[in-house]
Parts: C-alpha cells; structure tokens; sequence
C-alpha cells in the first residue's frame, strides 16, 4: 500500500540525518514543504517528486503583515 507521506526512515535517508532539527533545515533549504506536527515531520511524496522535477514550490510561513495597511 503506498502512504502519500515519507515514512520516518525515508525521510532520514532523503535528508542524510536523523535529528529533525537537521530533516527541518535541510527540507527548509531547498524550499520543500514540510509540516511539523510534534516531533513528527511530514512530508508529501508528491513535493519530493516536484522538487527532484526541478519544479519551483512556494512555501509560506504564514500571513504577510506587512502588506497591509
């Protein structure tokens, strides 16, 4: 069955670390969203597939406050 979310162990090897400290940066780095939901972090396999496309993704860490006046 395949699950849409890399598993913890494929995430490792995807980031070549264990300590999500290291998995958060390294996903931050090349612009792959990521979720954190405790200690887990979630990851599509469809943004993986995108970023080794070469495909640009937008991630947003939240609302732009600056734009509003």
């Amino acid at each position: 069955m395949n699950n849409e979310y890399l598993s913890n162990q494929e995430l490792s090897r995807l980031t070549g670390g264990c300590e999500n400290s290291h998995k958060s940066s390294w996903l931050k780095l090349r612009c792959i969203p990521y979720q954190q939901d405790g200690k887990r972090i979630i990851v599509s396999r469809e943004h993986v597939r995108d970023w080794l496309a070469g495909k640009v993704m937008l991630t947003r860490s939240g609302m732009n406050l600056s734009a509003i006046r």
